[in-house]
């Protein structure tokens, strides 16, 4: 989220002398985007940030995955996922193009070493659970329903207050609010579905000094890569910029509603290269008299559709649970299942939740995927299919 913010202390000029009491010097940073054109933080740090002592290759990072078969809707259910690892270990990539990577990871452990994604941001939407993001930015507490936004290079670990099940977003690119909801400085604007106040960021910088052996594990060009430093990774005194992570909480997204159906895009929180994300959450339903209130149906022209459903009941949906994820390809209409139009005639409101992820190139399945499809989603658009 790109305003300025700033923690710790720093000096009055960039680059200019910045001395510890012993007569040492911080060694300055500067982290940014695009080549100095875009966003960027300058971090003042304890010891030099290229040193490290050892390095390994882990392996290649890149999902694998299988021919997709012929079009047809597909969901899967990631609900009975039993928990295990810390976030990283227990996150899998279900789908996947070059755009984006959309998995789930139902953790159970904290992270016993960092992590640094050099290649992309990550997006990790928490739909259960509750702990802390501690980077060199500083600490940032995280509960259900929050979206927590790590840039780039960022160096972080996850502490879980207990068990956590997360949906995943990984992209190449920025994630930033739409640019209609933005004026020409990056203030989001009055009709914008939230606003600065809700976005959280660091507020507690916690400096380390400790030296002995620190684990990084780095993914860049489609590998990962460990790194074993001498001395804590987070070992930054004082920063300032438009870069850090940042937390929105899906609660405080006010949807936006008509007299009849509105479409998705009002439904947009974030924007990326070539996707989108949008929020449903409980909301009033449409207020003409004759209003239909579930969505029409409609074609992906262009876009996968892709949804993860966390609490309440979709009024246009069969054959879904809690966590299911559906998949509507583009090249084949989607829309409410029988019945279900009927259904939402007269209602006044919902309490569904979810997360959605509309791509503007194909995605691809993952093995993983396959293992959890519902093979019976296809068939509830036939007439008779039981609710």
């Amino acid at each position: 989220m790109p305003f300025y913010h700033k923690l710790g202390t720093i000096p009055h000029k960039r680059h200019v002398q910045f001395r510890k009491t012993d007569g040492g010097l911080y060694r300055e940073e500067l982290m940014g985007l695009e080549g100095f054109s875009s966003l960027q933080s300058i971090l003042y740090h304890h010891f030099l940030p290229p040193r490290v002592v050892k390095w390994e290759d882990l392996g290649p990072a890149k999902p694998v995955t299988v021919d997709f078969g012929p079009i047809r809707h597909r969901a899967f259910h990631t609900n009975e996922l039993p928990p295990g690892g810390d976030p990283l270990k227990a996150r899998i990539p279900l789908l996947a193009n070059n755009d984006v990577i959309l998995g789930v990871a139902h953790a159970s452990e904290s992270m016993d070493y960092f992590y640094r994604n050099a290649q992309a941001y990550e997006t990790w939407w928490v739909h259960e659970g509750n702990g802390t993001l501690k980077s060199q930015f500083g600490n940032l507490k995280f509960r259900r329903g929050d979206y927590i936004v790590i840039p780039f290079g960022t160096t972080w670990q996850m502490q879980l207050d207990g068990p956590c099940r997360f949906f995943t977003i990984e992209n190449p690119s920025q994630i930033e609010p739409p640019k209609r909801y933005r004026n020409n400085f990056g203030q989001l604007l009055e009709h914008a579905p939230y606003c600065e106040r809700d976005i959280r960021v660091p507020e507690t910088l916690e400096t380390h000094t400790e030296t002995g052996e620190f684990e990084v594990r780095i993914k860049v060009r489609d590998r990962l890569t460990r790194h074993i430093l001498d001395h804590h990774p987070l070992d930054v005194v004082g920063w300032d910029g438009y870069l850090y992570p940042w937390i929105f909480n899906i609660e405080d997204f006010e949807p936006i509603t008509g007299r009849i159906h509105q479409p998705p895009p009002v439904h947009q929180t974030f924007d990326a290269h070539n996707f989108v994300v949008c929020s449903f959450v409980p909301r009033l339903f449409d207020y003409h008299p004759d209003a239909i209130p579930a969505p029409y149906n409609h074609s992906n022209v262009n876009s996968d559709e892709v949804i993860y459903y966390a609490e309440g009941n979709f009024m246009s949906r069969k054959g879904i649970n809690r966590s299911d994820i559906s998949l509507h390809p583009y090249g084949l209409p989607h829309g409410p299942q029988p019945g279900m139009t009927e259904a939402s005639i007269g209602k006044r409101e919902t309490q569904e939740l979810a997360v959605m992820v509309d791509t503007f190139y194909p995605l691809h399945l993952t093995a993983q995927a396959v293992e959890l499809e519902k093979p019976e989603y296809q068939a509830t658009w036939q007439e008779g299919t039981p609710e």
